[in-house]
């Protein structure tokens, strides 16, 4: 089955988007017997503290792209701030580009979004007006294709992302190689060995954890 294939497929047994989610869910667990949204966030909240004394200690251009991220977060970030924030410069820390996994769409008409998501691989977008704070909508394209949106949050659209290609068997796209292994391997979710790269991170991690 082709991936087209496969997302219509599982689009169209759902009565709406929203029920695409527990089915995800209950596919991932049925594969690796790891309840995928709950590992997820919990892991990726315990290596938090972590991870932003890595990004804080960071020197050079690198270093000051990853505070430019930091400080867009207000004073007192919700949690879910806190974890979009972490995933952002996590990525620029790993040398990959967050441009190639989001596309954020401020205050666009509805057509130019349509146009230019249907030629998308896979992504995850946000979509925001000048009238709100945070996104209006944040969701998964695949194929050209939305398979999930109202989503909420940046953090569980990658959570998600990580469910739907272990349950459509679909490929990483290679420019975020690093950062779906940190998804899968450091936050718990596969036991497999880990790239040098990965492997380096982790264990930095864990002496900071000392």
């Amino acid at each position: 089955m082709d991936t087209w294939t496969a997302v219509d497929s599982i689009w169209k047994t759902s009565l709406e988007a929203a029920a695409i989610s527990p089915k995800i869910k209950v596919e991932f667990q049925r594969i690796t017997t790891v309840h995928l949204e709950s590992k997820f966030m919990s892991m990726l909240d315990d290596y938090t503290p972590g991870l932003l004394n890595l990004f804080q200690s960071k020197g050079g251009a690198m270093g000051l792209k990853l505070q430019a991220i930091l400080l867009k977060a207000p004073s007192n970030p919700s949690i879910n701030m806190t974890r979009d924030a972490v995933i952002w410069c996590l990525m620029v820390y790993l040398g990959e580009s967050p441009d190639q996994l989001i596309k954020e769409y401020d205050d666009a008409d509805e057509d130019s979004v349509s146009q230019d998501l249907a030629v998308q691989r896979m992504t995850i977008y946000t979509i925001k007006t000048n009238a709100s704070e945070g996104p209006n909508d944040v969701g998964i394209v695949v194929e050209g294709m939305t398979v999930l949106p109202a989503l909420d949050n940046f953090a569980r659209a990658c959570c998600m992302l990580v469910g739907l290609a272990y349950a459509l068997n679909l490929a990483y796209p290679k420019e975020l190689r690093y950062m779906f292994e940190v998804f899968q391997k450091v936050l718990g979710l596969d036991c497999s060995k880990l790239s040098p790269k990965v492997n380096s991170l982790k264990n930095k991690l864990l002496a900071s954890d000392k």
